[in-house]
C-alpha cells in the first residue's frame, strides 16, 4: 500500500502518516518496494513490512516437533522437523539446542513462540493442562527464556493457527466481527476471534467445542463422553469405524492422519465403506458446526481437518445440517472455507507470536501480546 492509501484507510492525515512511515523506515520495520502505476499524477511508492526481522516458532505435537524461522509477513524461511522426545524435560532441551542453532545462522531474532495442545495460560506461559499428564503445570515460558536468553510466548496450538489464518489471509477482512477456526485431527478445537481480538476466556480454555455432546444414548458420564463431538469426528474415531466396518478390531493408530487421508481418497474414488464412514463423520461435524453458528453468529468459519482431503463430500454433508437460509439469515451470509495453510497454520502462528509487541500497542506495558 502507498502512504496515501494508508492515510485513507486509517483516517490519519497525510502528514501524520508520512511521519509514522519515516519512523518505521528508520527502524527497518517497513520497506519501500517500488512505484505504483500512475494514472496521470506523480506515482506513489508502495510499502510493505520488512523481511529483515525474524522470529522462531516451535510446534510441539505428540509425534514430532516442528521448528521454523519466520518473517513479519508470515513467510517460513527455515524449517526443521524432529521426533518429539518422551518427556517435557527432554523436549525443552531439544528446543534449546535447535534455538541455539538458529541463533548462529539468523540475525535480529525477536523471540520464540511455542505451541502445545492443551490449556495454555498465555499470560503466565504455563501449560496448565497438557495433552499428556506429564505436560501438566510446565512453566514453558520461564524455562525456555532461562535456557535461550530470548523472550518466549507460549500458546495453545489451535489459537496459534487461528492467529495465522486471521492475520495472514483475507479471512479477517471478511470477518470483522466474528471468525471461528475449527481444527479437527486427534481432537477438536475451535479458535474464536471477536472484533479482531482472539477470545481465550477467563480460564484460557474457550473453544473446547469438542466436548459438546452430539449423540447421547444414556451412557455419557462426566469423565467418559462417548457422544461428544471429539469422540465422533476425531481421526482415531474415523479409523476405528472404518476398521469395524471391515470386520477388524479398533486399534491404537500411530499415524491416524495418514490413515484418514487414505480413507478419504478411497471415498472419493467410490469405495462404499470409506464413503459411509466419511459421510457419517462429516454429518456429525456439520451438526457441531451448526450449533456453533447458532450460538456465535460468525461471518467466516475456517475448517482445518484431515477430513478436508474429501472436501466435496465434507462440504455437502456439513451444508446439509444447516437450516433454511431464509429462516436463519446468519447461515445465508456464512462463509465456510478450508484453511489456507493446512498443516502449516499452527507453525506460522507460533513463529509470528514474537512480533506481537510490534503490532499491539496494548502490549507496550509488559512487552507481551494481550
Amino acid at each position: 500500500m502507498s502512504r496515501a492509501e494508508l492515510a485513507r484507510t486509517s483516517g490519519l492525515s497525510d502528514g501524520t502518516m508520512s511521519r509514522i512511515i519515516a519512523e518505521l523506515l528508520e527502524q527497518d520495520l517497513v520497506i519501500e518496494v517500488g512505484e505504483e502505476n500512475s494514472t496521470g499524477g506523480r506515482p506513489s511508492t508502495r510499502l510493505q513490512l520488512s523481511d529483515n526481522l525474524r522470529s522462531i516458532g516451535v510446534e510441539i505435537q505428540n509425534w514430532e516437533t516442528r521448528f521454523a524461522v519466520a518473517t513479519m509477513r508470515g513467510a517460513l524461511v527455515d524449517t526443521v522437523v524432529v521426533r518429539t522426545p518422551a518427556t517435557p524435560e527432554a523436549t525443552l532441551h531439544l528446543i534449546t539446542e535447535q534455538v541455539q542453532l538458529f541463533q548462529r545462522s539468523h540475525q535480529r531474532l525477536q523471540g520464540i513462540g511455542v505451541t502445545v495442545r492443551g490449556i495454555v495460560n498465555r499470560q503466565t506461559g504455563i501449560v496448565e493442562i497438557g495433552n499428556d499428564p506429564g505436560w501438566d503445570h510446565i512453566a514453558l515460558q520461564q524455562l525456555l527464556e532461562a535456557s535461550t536468553g530470548l523472550p518466549v510466548w507460549a500458546e495453545n496450538d489451535v489459537r496459534a493457527a487461528t492467529i495465522a489464518e486471521y492475520h495472514y489471509t483475507n479471512a479477517g477482512e471478511h470477518a470483522p466481527q466474528c471468525l471461528l477456526y475449527v481444527s479437527v485431527n486427534e481432537g477438536v478445537g475451535v479458535g474464536i476471534v471477536l472484533y479482531g481480538q482472539e477470545y481465550a476466556g477467563p480460564s484460557m480454555s474457550a473453544g473446547e467445542f469438542g466436548q459438546m455432546v452430539i449423540a447421547d444414548d444414556g451412557t455419557n458420564t462426566r469423565q467418559d463422553r462417548p457422544g461428544c463431538l471429539e469422540k465422533l469426528v476425531a481421526n482415531s474415531a474415523i479409523c476405528d469405524r472404518y476398521a469395524l466396518i471391515q470386520g477388524k478390531a479398533p486399534g491404537k493408530w500411530t499415524d491416524s492422519a495418514a490413515r484418514v487421508r487414505r480413507i478419504c481418497q478411497r471415498a472419493l474414488t467410490g469405495d462404499r465403506p470409506a464413503a459411509q464412514v466419511v459421510r457419517e463423520a462429516a454429518r456429525y461435524l456439520g451438526i457441531g458446526i451448526a450449533s456453533m453458528v447458532f450460538g456465535l453468529d460468525p461471518q467466516v468459519i475456517v475448517l482445518n481437518a484431515t477430513l478436508n482431503a474429501a472436501w466435496p463430500i465434507l462440504l455437502e454433508e456439513i451444508s446439509a445440517q444447516f437450516p433454511d437460509k431464509s429462516q436463519w439469515p446468519t447461515f445465508g451470509k456464512l462463509s465456510l472455507r478450508q484453511s489456507a495453510f493446512g498443516g502449516q497454520g499452527c507453525l506460522i502462528g507460533a513463529a509470528t507470536l514474537g512480533f506481537g509487541p510490534l503490532f499491539n500497542s496494548a502490549a507496550a506495558n509488559d512487552g507481551r501480546p494481550s
